[in-house]
């Protein structure tokens, strides 16, 4: 019996990748991961099918420049893991074109839904996390 793992989709901009330079461009990523990104990347795809996910994503270039920014960062020696970790749980995370249907997704710019719709000041008034 083949029992699959719950989806978590992973927004990239602001959520793995700190964005604090904000948007540069399809290809263009250069600040580095918010910290804690690849402990929690090593545990998080034991439990799920990790899918990283950004506006990024519907391009090819972008989804490379995703990958490969990922790559270099997670041999950073210091916001990567330590040399002599294994890092073959980067080879599980999945790079969708479009977002999948996921059990829970952590995005930096989304409000949860309560059933209750929030106002339009409490929209326009939003700011996420990195720039509070």
């Amino acid at each position: 019996m083949n029992m699959k793992k719950p989806i978590l989709v992973l927004d990239f901009d602001g959520v793995v990748h700190l964005y604090s330079s904000g948007w540069k461009g399809v290809t263009v990523i250069p600040d580095p991961p918010v910290d804690g990104l690849f402990e929690f990347l090593r545990e998080a795809v034991k439990h799920f099918t990790v899918a990283i996910y950004s506006t990024r994503s519907s391009y090819p270039t972008g989804l490379e420049a995703m990958r490969q920014w990922l790559g270099r960062w997670s041999v950073d020696p210091v916001h990567g893991l330590p040399h002599d970790v294994d890092l073959s749980f980067l080879g599980e995370i999945e790079w969708p074109e479009a977002k999948p249907p996921a059990l829970v997704t952590l995005d930096d710019r989304a409000i949860t839904f309560t059933g209750d719709w929030p106002s339009m000041e409490t929209l326009k008034s939003f700011k996420p996390w990195n720039t509070r």
